[in-house]
């Protein structure tokens, strides 16, 4: 396949995984303010997705660490990132169908990762960068998150607790716009910035940018683009997950939650760790059920979650990398063998999707608490 060709496909799919990345996350963002009534649902993911946008443009630290921080970008090609990139891809879309908020950050290291490890073996790959700018700030973010945002939520009860009841929820929501309006904005400089890394990784590998370089603003402006869109589109399963499994989500629990999260993404984007939003607002959404007294939180969803998030790197790495095998034995036919397998899986994930949809209209309708949302719903 022509190099520049191969280029313009690892873009566009880089682009696609970004789209997915919006969806698959918004509810990092707006899943307790729609929870709480804060927002309707339609305004809450048009706000989020516009301030994804303006996000993507505050910082660039992030897309460094992936497009010269994780692999060897001289011994791979951009092939392998599409590879990469496709193993992405169908995770997310799987983890979107079953309702679980699993890490598309997670899933994009993996992806890549993997198809680095089939094509060019371990030695392409920085696991001391791996292990400090991934690993760790996964095990540890939901952690301080959920530790923030528990305390957060005592003292709000705490302070307010001799307040007019109706004062204290108007006061809340107020801020829990505020506060959602942050995330939103965080997500962008933080997860707008991996498909940054990519397709700027992609062009150096192709010999269109010298090595080390960071991405050049049509990248920049693509990428926040194709999330914010993403975002507008509504990852309404994953939404109901979050604000209505975890817990009974009040105003105050929803505006700690939220400023938690907020705060931990902005610090490690700024930093340049390669944080998932997931795992922060996540743990930032358990820590504010537990700080509510009496609040019941469905630790058993905990437990579904935790799994994924295991589970997520090492199976993008297997789709990974077997992409990575089946181009790199069958060249072109083997990069649109491929192409038409990652079409027809996502295809088939949609079609699924359609049998009982959740939508803004339905997403804070949950007949049973204790049971899991069906795959096909």
């Amino acid at each position: 396949m022509n190099f520049s060709v191969i280029v313009v496909v690892v873009v566009v799919t880089a682009l696609a995984f970004d789209f997915t990345n919006g969806f698959h996350d918004t509810a990092n963002a707006m899943a307790t303010s729609i929870a709480t009534g804060a927002l309707p649902p339609r305004v809450a993911v048009l706000i989020s997705g516009v301030l994804n946008v303006v996000g993507a443009f505050l910082s660039v630290e992030v897309a460094k660490t992936i497009s010269s921080g994780l692999v060897d970008e001289a011994r791979i090609t951009p092939v392998v990132i599409f590879a990469g990139l496709v193993g992405a891809i169908l995770w997310n879309l799987v983890t979107w169908l079953i309702g679980i908020p699993s890490s598309s950050s997670h899933a994009l290291f993996g992806g890549l990762i993997g198809a680095t490890w089939v094509a060019a073996g371990t030695g392409a790959i920085h696991f001391g960068a791996l292990i400090s700018k991934v690993v760790l700030p996964a095990v540890v973010s939901p952690i301080v998150a959920g530790v923030i945002a528990l305390v957060a939520t005592y003292l709000a009860y705490r302070i307010t607790a001799k307040a007019d009841d109706g004062t204290t929820r108007r006061g809340f929501r107020v801020g829990q716009i505020v506060s959602a309006s942050m995330v939103s904005l965080a997500h962008g400089t933080s997860d707008a910035q991996k498909t940054m890394g990519v397709i700027t990784l992609t062009l150096i590998t192709a010999g269109a940018l010298p090595a080390a370089s960071g991405p050049p603003i049509w990248v920049i402006l693509t990428c926040g683009l194709a999330i914010g869109l993403g975002t507008y589109f509504g990852g309404w399963r994953i939404i109901r997950t979050l604000g209505k499994r975890v817990s009974d989500i009040q105003t105050p629990q929803g505006f700690a939650a939220e400023t938690s999260s907020a705060a931990v993404i902005l610090t490690s984007s700024h930093m340049g760790f390669a944080l998932s939003t997931t795992h922060v607002c996540t743990g930032s959404i358990f820590g504010a059920g537990a700080g509510r007294r009496l609040a019941s939180v469905q630790w058993g969803v905990a437990g579904q979650m935790a799994l994924a998030w295991v589970v997520t790197l090492p199976a993008a790495a297997v789709v990974g990398g077997a992409a990575a095998l089946a181009v790199s034995d069958g060249g072109t036919f083997g990069t649109v063998v491929v192409a038409v397998v990652g079409v027809g899986v996502a295809a088939g994930i949609f079609v699924s999707s359609r049998r009982r949809p959740i939508n803004a209209d339905n997403v804070n309708d949950v007949p049973g608490r204790a049971e899991p949302v069906p795959a096909g719903a």
